[in-house]
């Protein structure tokens, strides 16, 4: 059915059937763990492959392996898992293996609990593995977006030969919301740099390492420019009401969603507020942030965490106006009349 109502969680399975997703390698975890759920139901059902891995670790290598052999692959955990994923992801970054990541995010550190957080933040925009490597993160605020974005998520994975994320919180990966899927499946086309198992592609090599210093720093410069590309042309970005705005909020996830009801909230009370949210986490929105200090006197950062996307909109103003921050940890969401507060205080 091209329109159902469905979880987050679930609307990025069938994202990623539609997108010619052939193969999805996990293990699950609250509050991600329907989209395994999904996976083990739905793949099987159009000839693809689930494999529920023995453990977190398992399954970001069997990603590796699926994506040497040229196909579209993907996983998906949250917090705990996504840090076990790490090394893992820094090998395809490494083999420039084109991969999507799933990541519901929810409290920590440690174990913490599963009510939804946005404090995998820095692992993953900042590139939690060892290397000079960046992944694309996308950050979807809707059931929509998780459709979309998991389809653009693997368009991306392919053009740049890179792993994506799709990041949200455990509020967006929940909750049921109308989602209006495409009604066209995507076939990709065969990789020639593919390891297929036939003549053809005999000599192909996958690999990330380089035991000669200057050949590692060779292959390094080749992965920065195609970062810094992929900074010029795929930077996303949604704004709300900021053509006069006199004060700037800017929230990913969940507390756009809340922050955009606080813009209405603040306006009717004459308030001049905007609301900016990233929808790519990486690349940053650095240049459009900068541009809009021209014009508003304050910028107003919320995050569910002890901010740590902050630290790029403070990087991105280069200290032009004031950048304040506000946060709730451990699962905690803030209200509209909350966020009101703190923008009446600003």
């Amino acid at each position: 059915m091209p329109r159902e109502l469905i979880k987050g969680n679930e609307a990025v399975v069938k994202a990623a059937i539609l997108a010619g997703c052939q193969a999805y390698f996990g293990y699950p975890i609250t509050p991600a763990s329907e989209i395994a759920e999904a996976a083990a139901k739905y793949f099987p059902l159009v000839g693809r492959t689930f494999i529920q891995a023995e453990s977190e670790i398992a399954s970001i290598q069997m990603v590796y392996g699926a994506a040497g052999g040229g196909v579209r692959v993907m996983t998906a955990s949250s917090g705990p898992g996504i840090s076990l994923k790490q090394e893992g992801v820094s090998y395809c970054a490494g083999a420039e293996l084109p991969c999507v990541i799933a990541d519901i995010m929810r409290g920590g550190p440690g174990l913490g609990n599963i009510a939804p957080e946005q404090s995998d933040y820095h692992q993953v925009v900042k590139g939690g593995g060892h290397g000079n490597y960046r992944c694309i993160v996308l950050a979807p605020n809707s059931a929509q977006e998780m459709c979309d974005l998991t389809i653009k998520a693997f368009d991306l994975a392919d053009q740049y030969r890179t792993p994506v994320y799709v990041v949200t919180d455990g509020y967006i990966g929940q909750m049921m919301e109308q989602v209006n899927f495409p009604t066209v499946v995507q076939h990709p086309k065969r990789h020639d740099w593919g390891v297929h198992g036939d003549d053809a592609t005999r000599k192909n090599l996958i690999n990330s390492i380089y035991l000669d210093p200057d050949e590692l720093e060779e292959h390094n410069r080749k992965l920065q420019k195609k970062y810094a590309e992929i900074e010029r042309k795929e930077v996303l970005v949604d704004e709300y009401r900021t053509r006069d705005a006199e004060l700037l909020v800017i929230g990913y996830g969940i507390i756009s969603r809340i922050l955009r009801t606080t813009v209405d909230l603040a306006r009717e009370q004459g308030i001049k507020v905007g609301l900016l949210r990233p929808v790519t986490l990486w690349p940053f929105p650095a240049k459009r942030i900068h541009k809009l200090c021209e014009r508003v006197q304050a910028i107003q950062v919320v995050e569910l965490s002890n901010g740590q996307m902050v630290e790029d909109v403070r990087l991105a103003v280069e200290g032009r106006k004031p950048v304040k921050f506000y946060g709730r940890m451990g699962g905690s969401v803030p209200s509209a009349q909350e966020l009101l507060g703190v923008i009446r205080k600003l």
